[in-house]
């Protein structure tokens, strides 16, 4: 899918998001700045799960930005780049050493963290890399076989091994494969069920040594997969992933549908990570790096 026509289903998929946030300020809209105004896009942020913190410094740079009198178009262009320049910190071209490289996917179950290894897959292999894929969650039947029908879709070679299998033992015999068969970067599915919290950090915290052993480093890029529609919940599981692993970015999927595309942005503050990839619909063409002017151009104006 070519980046424009992309950039057109994130603008439809933040439609919900966007929709809620100016239908609540338009109809107090009067060309000025008021208590009324104020109050009213402090809700519409809220809801559209921008978080507390960032929507008091989004309306605090809103104030000073804001002549006293102005139109329509100059307080979405304000909003617009305010947003902007708060995303902008998220902001990271993707690039990978030469030699052997390691990506490590976390994020919970039902996140598209498995459809998402696949589209990084295609992606890196259209960059000219030579990718190997990783079923590293054990715990699910369903992943692995999931993660073999896409490595199968996107012509990629998929490391698995039987149900129950130590996670740390399928990475350790996928980086010694891959060594000797002439790949250049793995990428490692995960389990994600942040239900047994404890036995899920201690087995990506097991991975992560397993590949510090082998490459003398920890891998490369640990990619959280976030879904948009999670909202403010994405804050909290980043945390948590973040504590196991040291997170280095992120890809956040599911944009096309969700009343709250806001919560990237305390994800963003908090955590000081950068967004790699957006995802939207299933199709492996379905990826594209994260940038914040389109981005907060979408979510503001469509």
């Amino acid at each position: 899918m070519a980046e424009a026509r992309f950039w057109e289903r994130i603008r439809a998929g933040l439609s919900r998001t966007r929709e809620g946030l100016l239908a609540q300020i338009s109809a107090v809209f009067q060309g000025q700045k008021s208590g009324e105004l104020l109050a009213k896009l402090e809700e519409a942020l809220l809801s559209a799960d921008v978080g507390p913190e960032e929507t008091s410094r989004i309306l605090k740079a809103l104030e000073e930005k804001l002549p006293a009198r102005f139109d329509w178009n100059e307080l979405l262009d304000a909003v617009e780049q305010i947003i902007a320049a708060e995303l902008k910190k998220a902001e990271r071209a993707f690039s990978l050493p030469s030699g052997l490289s390691v990506l490590l996917f976390v994020g919970v179950n039902g996140s598209g963290k498995t459809t998402t290894v696949a589209k990084v897959g295609k992606w890196l292999s259209m960059e000219g890399r030579k990718p190997l894929l990783v079923a590293a969650d054990t715990f699910r039947a369903a992943a692995i076989d999931q993660l073999k029908e896409l490595g199968a879709a996107v012509e990629l070679e998929v490391v698995a091994q039987k149900p129950g299998a130590d996670p740390g033992a399928v990475v350790h015999d996928a980086l010694a494969h891959a060594k000797v068969s002439g790949y250049d970067v793995v990428l490692v599915d995960t389990a994600g069920r942040l239900q047994t919290k404890k036995p899920l950090m201690e087995e990506l915290g097991k991975i992560r040594r397993v590949v510090e052993k082998l490459l003398g480093r920890p891998p490369d890029e640990r990619i959280l997969v976030v879904d948009a529609t999670v909202g403010q919940n994405a804050v909290s599981q980043a945390q948590l992933f973040h504590e196991a692993v040291e997170l280095t970015g992120m890809v956040v999927t599911k944009l096309d549908g969700t009343a709250r595309g806001g919560a990237v942005l305390p994800v963003v503050r908090k955590l000081g990570l950068p967004i790699l990839w957006l995802g939207v619909g299933k199709e492996m063409e379905d990826l594209v790096p994260f940038r914040a002017e389109d981005f907060a151009r979408a979510l503001v104006r469509g």
